[in-house]
């Protein structure tokens, strides 16, 4: 007997999570179909009837991490204000408390992009993540070149360059959470995302 319509996005959604738990605390190489239905509470019979293999839940896995995250960033532009620096110290702010309070996320991630090499659904929905964050920065930066804020750049090659920043300090604070407090992390960011948006623009 299949689950009842109601149930069957909150069973699914159970999974998931289950999945990222056991990605997070196991890795991916000890990730089983066995392990996720255990974290999750379900018989492998209920296991399989939403998702047919491991791919098929690793899928949904980073499709939900994705979604996630992309609220997270919606709603800390909605909190930032109308000016684009503003807006995009809201940004870091949000990607980098996510690398200490949602460490589960980024573990994930990091488990995800080593497997992207040799699949290229993962690839497909990471490259349309990364796209939507250069294409949000890039937005930002082109508001703040209009205010007369940020200097003449190109505006999406410029968010490439923010995002590679913001994430490889998010990383730094994963791997040691010792290194940098994520306030001092996001300021450390922000500022220099700043130098680097208005430097030329200050230059006689």
């Amino acid at each position: 007997m299949s689950p009842k319509p109601s149930v069957r996005p909150l069973r699914r959604e159970q999974i998931v999570r289950a999945t990222v738990r056991c990605l997070s605390r196991d890795g991916y190489a000890r990730l089983t179909m066995k392990r996720v239905a255990r974290e999750a509470g379900v018989s492998q019979g209920i296991l399989h009837y939403y998702f047919r293999d491991k791919r098929a839940i690793l899928v949904a896995t980073l499709e939900a991490v994705v979604a996630d995250l992309d609220r997270r960033v919606a709603a800390a532009q909605r909190r930032g204000g109308r000016d684009a620096d503003a807006r995009l110290a809201a940004l870091v702010g949000v990607c980098v408390d996510s690398a200490v309070r949602r460490r589960e996320l980024w573990a994930v991630f990091i488990e995800f992009w080593g497997e992207m090499l040799h699949d290229r659904r993962l690839a497909e929905i990471n490259a349309d993540q990364y796209a939507r964050m250069r294409g949000l920065v890039g937005a930002l930066v082109a508001q703040g070149i209009r205010e007369g804020r940020f200097r003449r750049v190109d505006a999406r090659a410029a968010g490439a360059v923010v995002l590679g920043l913001v994430d490889g300090v998010s990383l730094q604070v994963l791997f040691d959470p010792g290194a940098l407090t994520p306030t001092t992390a996001t300021r450390l960011c922000v500022e220099a995302a700043r130098r680097y948006l208005e430097g030329h623009r200050r230059e006689p």
